[in-house]
């Protein structure tokens, strides 16, 4: 049993070292879903969506914002004017590797701005400071653990992934030559939380990297923007 579990790490170790080289560079558009039905009946749905792009060595993902929230940040802007706010939502997600550990950052392109995120404070932005989530969305490795589904896949070079457990499931459809996930959906069998991300792969990737860009930004620290 032990050696059994033990070539199991083994190859999702090598697996994992295998994808950190070979993943290619990747533009994404990133959908988001999620709906949680309340002990009172009450349904509450939330949809967004990011735009991402994977490089060696580097992540960039932006929220797409739609017209009407620009205008509530530009009427927000007004009755922030002492103090200027920081919202993490709105600013676009730049993930280093460092040697071998994630560097985070945000880029407020409106005032050439880089604020940085100590790890101390990566729960306060929600990062979970792991680099394989932020490269691949989801650690291949876990995705290696994770039982193979009959669910047939209509993609070529994707396949399902599916796990239950205590009630609650999660399926990935994990495409292997891309080592991205197209779809994740995670919820309970109750059917109280479902949430679902849909992602898809540009045909072609930008030459136009923005974190090139940033020559000439203020280095701002996440503390200045705390009270």
């Amino acid at each position: 049993m032990f050696r059994t579990l033990a070539l199991i790490l083994l190859l999702a170790g090598g697996y994992s070292q295998a994808a950190s080289v070979a993943a290619p560079p990747l533009d994404l558009n990133i959908q988001y879903y999620s709906k949680a039905v309340t002990a009172e009946g009450v349904t509450r749905e939330v949809r967004y969506q990011e735009t991402m792009l994977r490089r060696p060595g580097h992540v960039w993902v932006a929220r797409v914002l739609p017209p009407q929230a620009a205008a509530a940040a530009h009427a927000g802007d007004h009755e922030r004017s002492v103090h200027k706010h920081f919202n993490p939502a709105q600013l676009p997600r730049h993930v280093q590797l460092d040697g071998d550990k994630p560097r985070l950052e945000y880029v407020d392109l409106a005032h050439k701005e880089v604020i940085a995120v100590p790890p101390g404070e990566y729960g306060n932005v929600d990062f979970d400071g792991s680099w394989a989530n932020a490269y691949y969305l989801f650690d291949p490795k876990l995705v290696m653990a994770m039982p193979l589904s009959s669910r047939a896949s209509t993609v070529p070079g994707a396949r399902w992934r599916e796990q239950v457990r205590n009630g609650s499931f999660r399926r990935v459809l994990w495409d292997e030559q891309r080592q991205i996930p197209l779809l994740i959906e995670s919820g309970d069998q109750a059917a109280t939380l479902f949430n679902r991300i849909e992602v898809q792969p540009q045909a072609s990737v930008t030459a136009a990297l923005p974190w090139q860009n940033l020559k000439g930004f203020a280095q701002r620290e996440y503390g200045d923007f705390l009270d």
